[in-house]
C-alpha cells in the first residue's frame, strides 16, 4: 500500500512538473508574440512622428505647390481650382434664397431667409440618392435632383415667398473637383465618393462664404470630414494661369493620411499586420483583453495625432501663401479666422484639440494670438445660399 502511495505521488509530481513546463512555455511564447506586436506598433509610431521641423517642411512644400498650381494647370500636385467667386457675403444680404448641397450618398435642398448674421431662418430636406443613380447616366442623376427640388419648392410657406416679379435664385454646392469657367459653369474633373457617372460650387467655397457672412475676418475655409479640401481668397494678379478679364461675378496621398475616410483603414492595416505577424488577437478576435484594447486605443491616437498635426501644417501653408503667418508691424487688425467644417473636426475631440495645439506650436506665441479656428456649421449648404445672395441679380432691387 505504501509503495502504491509513493508511486501515485511520483506520478502526480511528474504531471505537475509537465504542466508547469507547458505553462512556462506558453507564457514565453505569448510574451514573444506580444513583444513582436509592440515592436510593430513602435516602428509605426516612429514613422508617424511629426516633429515641428517636419511640419514646417510640409507647410513650405504646400506653399510651393500652391504657387505652381496657380501658375499652370498640371504644374502642381494641388489642383488649385479657380472658383470665380469674386464677391463674398458681407453680412448685409437679405432675402430668400435656395441651395442644393450634393456631397455624397445624400443631398440636401435648402430654403434660407436672410435678415443679417443673427437673423437667418433655414428650412431643408435631406434626400437619399438611389444607388443605381450613382453609377448611371448624368441626366438620370440630375433629373432626380431636379424633381426633388421641385417638390421642395412646392412646400413654400407664406413667410418664404419671394417678392413679386422676381425669380428664385439658387446656389449649388457640388462637392466634387470641378474646373470652373465662370461662377455658374464648369467641367467635372472626376467623380469621387463612390460615384461613377458615365458623363458628367465646391463645398469648401460655400464654407468660406458661410464663415464670411458672420465674421468678416474669415480668410480661408477647411473641410476635415470624409475627405479634405480648402479654399481661400487669392489676389487675381497672383494667378498667372488665369487668362482673360476678371470675372464679374490616387493620388492625393496627403488627403489619405488626414481625412476621416482613410484613418480607420490605416488603423485596420496596422492591426492586420500585428495579427498576421504576431498573432495579436489569437484565434478569437472578440476575446480581447483590457491590455489589448488599450493598445488599439493607442494606435488610434497615433494615427489621429499624425493626421491632425499634418492638417495644421497644411493650414500653415495657406497662411504663408497669403502672408498671414507672422505678426505684421503697423497693421491694426491682424486677426485671421479659419472657418472649419466636416465631421472629423466637429466630432473627433482628440483630432480637433491636437490640430489647434499644433497650429499654436507652428505659429509661435505672438502670431497664434491673432489666429482663430472656428467651426462653421453647415457652411457648405448655407454658404451656397449666401453666394446666391451675394451674386443676386436683384441685389440693388432688394436693398432699395
Amino acid at each position: 500500500m505504501g509503495k502504491v502511495t509513493v508511486a501515485a505521488a511520483v506520478v502526480c509530481a511528474a504531471a505537475v512538473s509537465a504542466a508547469a513546463v507547458l505553462v512556462v512555455r506558453h507564457r514565453m511564447r505569448n510574451s514573444g508574440k506580444w513583444a513582436k506586436a509592440m515592436e510593430i506598433l513602435r516602428v509605426f509610431e516612429d514613422k508617424c512622428g511629426t516633429p515641428v521641423a517636419k511640419l514646417r517642411q510640409v507647410a513650405d512644400a504646400m506653399t510651393v505647390e500652391m504657387h505652381a498650381g496657380l501658375a499652370s494647370d498640371g504644374g502642381s500636385k494641388l489642383k488649385m481650382l479657380i472658383s470665380y467667386v469674386d464677391n463674398l457675403p458681407t453680412g448685409d444680404e437679405t432675402g430668400i434664397f435656395y441651395a442644393l448641397d450634393l456631397g455624397g450618398t445624400n443631398f440636401r435642398v435648402l430654403r434660407v431667409k436672410l435678415g443679417g448674421p443673427e437673423n437667418v431662418k433655414k428650412e431643408f430636406q435631406e434626400v437619399s440618392i438611389p444607388p443605381n443613380l450613382m453609377i448611371g447616366k448624368c441626366e438620370d442623376l440630375f433629373d432626380f435632383i431636379a424633381g426633388e427640388l421641385a417638390k421642395f419648392v412646392a412646400t413654400e410657406g407664406e413667410e418664404m415667398q419671394i417678392p413679386a416679379g422676381t425669380q428664385r435664385e439658387l446656389g449649388f454646392t457640388f462637392s466634387f473637383p470641378v474646373k470652373q469657367s465662370s461662377i455658374a459653369g464648369g467641367t467635372l474633373v472626376r467623380w469621387t465618393k463612390g460615384f461613377n457617372i458615365e458623363d458628367a460650387v465646391n463645398d469648401t467655397v460655400g464654407t468660406l462664404a458661410g464663415g464670411r457672412y458672420s465674421n468678416p475676418d474669415v480668410l480661408a475655409a477647411v473641410i476635415l470630414g470624409t475627405g479634405t479640401n480648402a479654399a481661400y481668397v487669392e489676389r487675381a494678379n497672383a494667378i498667372p494661369k488665369w487668362q482673360g478679364l476678371l470675372p464679374k461675378s490616387g493620388e492625393m496621398i496627403f488627403e489619405k493620411i488626414i481625412s476621416g475616410m482613410y484613418l480607420g483603414e490605416i488603423v485596420r492595416r496596422v492591426l492586420l499586420k500585428m495579427a498576421e505577424e504576431a498573432e495579436f488577437f489569437g484565434d478569437i478576435i472578440s476575446n480581447t483583453s483590457l491590455k489589448m484594447r488599450k493598445v488599439i486605443v493607442e494606435l488610434c491616437d497615433i494615427v489621429a495625432t499624425r493626421g491632425a498635426r499634418l492638417s495644421a501644417a497644411g493650414i500653415l501653408g495657406i497662411l504663408q501663401k497669403i502672408g498671414r503667418d507672422t505678426v505684421r508691424e503697423g497693421e491694426e487688425n491682424q486677426k485671421s479666422v479659419i472657418a472649419m467644417d466636416g465631421g472629423l473636426f466637429e466630432h473627433y475631440t482628440k483630432f480637433r484639440d491636437t490640430m489647434r495645439n499644433a497650429m499654436n506650436e507652428l505659429l509661435g506665441e505672438e502670431a497664434s494670438k491673432n489666429m482663430v479656428i472656428e467651426l462653421s456649421n453647415d457652411g457648405s449648404g448655407l454658404g451656397a445660399a449666401l453666394l446666391a445672395a451675394s451674386h443676386s441679380q436683384y441685389r440693388e432691387y432688394i436693398e432699395s
